[in-house]
């Protein structure tokens, strides 16, 4: 599971026509150099589809730590990125936030967007419950004459391991309607 303090940071930016090649050229070169920085957890980059005559560039960056987010935004090479794309882009940079559970909620593509609690609550719960009900009868059974700290241990685990890489992606897909109705 991720670390509940990680925050996730979806950046879009719009380039000006005719300037997508320095444009990239200017991403690779920030990209680099900016992973090098403390607290990066990684960087993804969603490029306009060949022929869809869409110029919009979308930027999915991860960090460790809200610290991590506060000293990127305020180090010399993200100012200088700034200012060096600004010429290259129309108005501002549409940027939103992410921490803790609610990126589990995320189709890859779609906008990174806060769900309400409500909604998160109840997704949450339709992943947890069943799989705790299952993972207490399965591996339940066979860890309970286990010492208590080396049960949870193993249970603990097992069921991070199958909400992060099945329960979850498959509650998000199923949910998908609901969580992001379309507007």
């Amino acid at each position: 599971m991720d670390d509940p303090t990680a925050i996730t940071v979806s950046i879009t930016r719009t380039v000006r026509a005719g300037s997508e090649p320095a444009f990239e050229e200017a991403l690779h070169e920030f990209v680099q150099l900016s992973l090098a920085q403390a607290g990066q957890l990684g960087v993804h980059v969603l490029r306009p589809a060949p022929g869809s005559g869409s110029r919009e560039y979308g930027i999915v960056r991860r960090f460790a730590q809200r610290d991590a987010l506060t000293a990127f935004r305020s180090s010399p090479e993200y100012r200088a990125w700034s200012e060096r794309v600004a010429t290259l882009t129309e108005g501002e940079a549409r940027t939103e936030e992410l921490t803790g559970l609610e990126s589990w909620f995320t189709l890859p593509g779609t906008p990174l967007r806060p769900l309400p609690k409500g909604k998160l609550f109840v997704a949450t719960f339709l992943g947890v419950y069943p799989t705790q009900m299952a993972l207490g009868l399965s591996l339940g059974t066979l860890t309970k004459a286990w010492s208590f700290s080396l049960g949870s241990l193993v249970f603990d685990a097992a069921m991070v391991a199958a909400l992060t890489w099945a329960v979850m992606p498959l509650v998000t897909r199923l949910l998908n309607p609901w969580l992001h109705p379309q507007k």
